[in-house]
């Protein structure tokens, strides 16, 4: 198995789509999206706007839509984990629009397979890259134009997790911790900006949590996150 690793941009421009594309946002989005799974939710539809996200909220009262940033009327919530505590998620579609995982998933919306992933579900992950051993998998680092230090932390992670199951997640945890993403939460938290909760890095830097990977595929013209393995 070969493993390539790219920006949003790269994987945007390219003539082909990957035959495996992993997509990975660990400050926040997916891990945001794995605990939406986890608390009951039943898909996440990746938004490509936020107008797009409030139409789609529109139409269907009973879903949930979630954005990067402050709570702004017409969402339900924000792309912190902290914060989707609160929110009742069991049953229900979720609407995501973030600034980074949301577009790199979008970018390659037409790879052969799309995995949605952080630490949260890093293991997970591994796994089904691991049934699909002559695959080559491009991981699309979201964050900083492919620069982001915790999401090519977690991209090395799942990669050697996919040679070695029991490959300890330490060493690239404490990648992630020192991540300038990881400093701007902890910034944003003393100057008491909303959106961010004292828990959010924490629960982003908990390795393999959940026993499920994430997968989107398009659905009646939308891009549909939704788990395997549960």
């Amino acid at each position: 198995m070969t493993f390539r690793y790219a920006g949003i941009a790269e994987v945007a421009d390219a003539a082909e789509p990957p035959a495996v594309a992993v997509v990975i946002d660990v400050l926040r989005a997916f891990t945001v999206a794995a605990q939406a799974f986890a608390r009951g939710a039943e898909r996440i539809v990746l938004a490509e706007s936020l107008d797009q996200a409030l139409a789609l909220r529109e139409r269907h009262p009973d879903w949930v839509a979630l954005k990067d940033g402050a709570p702004t009327p017409g969402f339900d919530a924000v792309n912190s984990p902290g914060l989707l505590r609160s929110v009742p998620l069991a049953g229900r579609t979720v609407v995501q629009k973030t600034t980074a995982g949301t577009v790199g998933a979008l970018a390659v919306r037409d790879a052969g397979l799309v995995l949605c992933t952080s630490f949260a579900v890093a293991d997970a992950t591994a796994r089904v890259l691991r049934g699909r051993p002559s695959s080559p998998v491009t991981f699309v680092i979201t964050g900083d134009d492919g620069t982001a230090p915790e999401d090519r932390a977690c991209a090395e992670y799942i990669a050697r997790r996919t040679a070695d199951p029991a490959a300890d997640p330490a060493p690239y945890l404490r990648r992630a911790a020192r991540s300038p993403a990881a400093a701007g939460l902890a910034e944003g938290l003393r100057r008491g900006y909303r959106g961010v909760h004292p828990d959010d890095v924490p629960l982003c830097l908990q390795a393999d949590r959940y026993p499920f990977a994430m997968a989107a595929a398009p659905v009646d013209g939308l891009l549909v996150l939704r788990p395997q393995g549960i």
